[in-house]
């Protein structure tokens, strides 16, 4: 059995992050299991999904709700996405090999981080600065509060749920790494209300399916996922915090070099897929 103190903190430590970018904490979860206690990927993955079934988010997104940045329609319609398809992504993950699922995972990593850490748009900015000009702003978000979010259309949130659920099952992520960035990308919304409307989503225990799915393949450790659940719990009101009061640019950008950095590990190093059962 892991050591309680480091699940925590490792809860700890995927809470901030999920309180600041709207994130499950899959993606800081799955990696410190399979780095530190030797997990399989699938038995990662598992108890990742796991620890995510309690409202752990309740207090970032009472933050967020306070300051009229989340909305509950559009988290519903994608909560209902997220739990008709969790179990999908599950089984697809059980039928792989391991080392398989690891280097997928991998590449998922990789190409999240490309979205967090914005290499062209770090480049334009250093661009501009040698050539003395100034960057254009990007376009204003067309929803800004969670009480203006009353015409986004019903399929498309649903749809992005439907998306991020297969993913939520087979990597053992809550789907924030998917919702945000659509969220911002295609219909729109400011960062801050994706961040809030995503991790209300997440709210609900969406991966239920996909963790009995797990259970029932006998791949599954409950007793680690307990003490990241409240570490996540904690941190989350952290992350969300500082969301609400920092420019988070920085620690996004930071973000992106962590998820490349982890997701060419996994790629290159053959050995993280010693089992764990206890």
């Amino acid at each position: 059995m892991p050591d309680p103190l480091l699940l925590l903190i490792t809860g700890l430590a995927a809470g901030v992050f999920a309180g600041m970018f709207g994130i499950g904490g899959g993606v800081i979860i799955v990696p410190a299991l399979m780095l530190l206690f030797s997990f399989t990927p699938v038995l990662a993955i598992s108890t990742s999904l796991a620890s995510m079934l309690l409202p752990v988010g309740i207090f970032a997104v009472l933050s967020y709700r306070r300051a009229d940045l989340l909305s509950i329609r559009s988290a519903a319609l994608i909560a209902a996405g997220l739990l008709i398809t969790s179990f999908v992504g599950a089984a697809i993950a059980l039928a792989l090999p391991a080392e398989t699922l690891k280097q997928a995972y991998g590449v998922f990593l990789i190409l999240m981080s490309w979205r967090f850490a914005e290499p062209r748009k770090v480049y334009a900015e250093i661009q501009s600065r040698r050539a003395g000009v100034s960057i254009p702003k990007p376009p204003a978000a067309l929803v800004v509060s969670g009480s203006q979010d009353n015409a986004t259309p019903w399929l498309g949130l649903f749809g992005l749920g439907l998306v991020a659920g297969v993913l939520s099952g087979l990597f053992g992520i809550g789907g924030g790494a998917v919702i945000v960035p659509a969220l911002v990308g295609f219909l729109k919304y400011d960062q801050k209300l994706a961040v809030g409307t995503s991790l209300a989503a997440l709210l609900l225990p969406v991966g239920l399916p996909g963790v009995v799915r797990y259970y029932q393949a006998g791949q599954l450790d409950l007793g680690v996922a307990i003490p990241i659940a409240f570490g996540l719990a904690f941190g989350s009101l952290g992350g969300a915090r500082l969301a609400l009061r920092l420019p988070s640019q920085t620690v996004r950008r930071l973000y992106g070099v962590f998820l490349l950095f982890a997701g060419v590990w996994f790629i290159l190093q053959p050995g993280v897929t010693a089992a764990v059962t206890s």
